[in-house]
């Protein structure tokens, strides 16, 4: 009895502390909020401008996303379809057969509809931004999260070259001692940008968020149309169950 628990302690564990490996990594947190929509738009602008080349979202259509999120058709159909093949109401696919794709990357890229639910927020959020420089790999990139990952650093223009570097860190490094007069850590799988991007630091890691974010609504859309009915489900069952008590009352008078 004892192992059946401890098996699904271990299956209930969730997984966005592990990397495609298997070793534990250290996610940043990244909090979702639905609400804001100037983030969500602006993350759907950057899913669409460099993700979709390769990724599609085939569980979501143009048109529900541009309703949801506030956005003109005019705008989605002019600067967010990039197909002639696709509508406004057409499910947001990529252009790249599963063909090319296996051919070009060894395994066609993955519909990315539900990966925040697959892996959480955290992971994507930290995976997109912990890209780094590696040489001996077939696209010149690795990441920290995700170890020999096979795909490229679409996002490299506007982070920059990011490589590993050897530099102090309040992160504990697993037999090293801190530093005893600033208490930080010598580490040297610290990544760095090398040579800057079109953002600064702090505009790229918003630039993530609000693609993380982005990916968050798009995993559950129905969240916003539930979290406002929600208030008003409640008033109901209140109000239900005030006239019920009161209906009981009334009818168990006569009996008593």
């Amino acid at each position: 009895m004892k192992k059946q628990l401890f098996a699904l302690l271990v299956a209930l564990m969730p997984v966005t502390g592990f990397a495609a490996g298997g070793a534990a990594v250290h996610l940043d947190e990244m909090t979702p909020d639905l609400h804001d929509k100037a983030s969500l738009q602006n993350g759907m602008k950057l899913f669409t401008n460099y993700c979709m080349g390769c990724h599609s979202l085939e569980y979501q259509r143009y048109a529900r996303a541009a309703e949801d999120l506030g956005i003109p058709q005019e705008l989605v159909e002019e600067n967010l379809i990039f197909s002639e093949d696709l509508a406004f109401n057409d499910q947001m696919r990529n252009a790249m057969s599963e063909g090319d794709a296996a051919s070009w990357f060894g395994a066609a890229p993955p519909d990315l509809t539900l990966e925040a639910r697959l892996r959480g927020t955290d992971w994507i959020y930290t995976y997109l931004r912990s890209f780094y420089k590696d040489g001996e790999r077939p696209l010149g990139v690795n990441n920290t999260v995700f170890p020999l990952v096979g795909m490229p650093n679409v996002l490299e223009p506007l982070q920059g070259v990011q490589e590993m570097v050897c530099a102090e860190t309040d992160r504990p490094v697993p037999g090293h001692e801190p530093d005893p007069l600033t208490g930080k850590y010598q580490s040297c799988d610290v990544l760095q940008v090398t040579q800057p991007g079109e953002l600064e630091p702090a505009e790229f890691d918003q630039a993530i968020y609000d693609l993380t974010n982005f990916l968050a609504y798009v995993g559950e859309p129905s969240k916003l149309q539930a979290q406002a009915l929600g208030p008003k489900v409640l008033l109901f069952i209140f109000i239900f169950g005030v006239i019920a008590y009161l209906l009981k009352r009334e009818y168990w008078r006569d009996i008593h």
